[in-house]
């Protein structure tokens, strides 16, 4: 007498959807994600935490001290701002946008100041 054990399963396992395989096209999404969070991230905040320490109304060792600390808040705004963004390329341009337009206050102070 054998008794084929039917497999059981869960119900809450049988209303998961199956676990696809990343694609290419899924792999180069998310590498380039990686790519904007540590390049492009590190860009934003580099030249956001120059534009706030030329540009606080305090004692410049202290202005230097606090863009230095915003600039950890902003790299990490920035890191989550890319895998948040629905495409690679809208991650892409929601960090080039701030980071050109940080970039053209910069050369217009450093214009004034010569």
């Amino acid at each position: 007498m054998s008794s084929a054990a039917a497999p059981t399963t869960s119900p809450r396992a049988a209303s998961r959807p199956r676990r696809t395989p990343p694609t290419p096209d899924m792999r180069l999404s998310i590498l380039s994600r990686v790519l904007a969070a540590v390049f492009g991230g590190y860009l934003l905040a580099a030249l956001g935490a120059v534009l706030m320490a030329r540009g606080l109304p305090i004692v410049q060792t202290e202005a230097t001290g606090a863009a230095t600390l915003f600039s950890f808040v902003s790299y990490t705004g920035a890191v989550m701002w890319v895998f948040a963004a629905r495409t690679a390329a809208r991650a892409w341009l929601g960090l080039a946008a701030p980071t050109a337009l940080i970039l053209a206050l910069l050369l217009l102070i450093d214009g004034a100041a010569r």
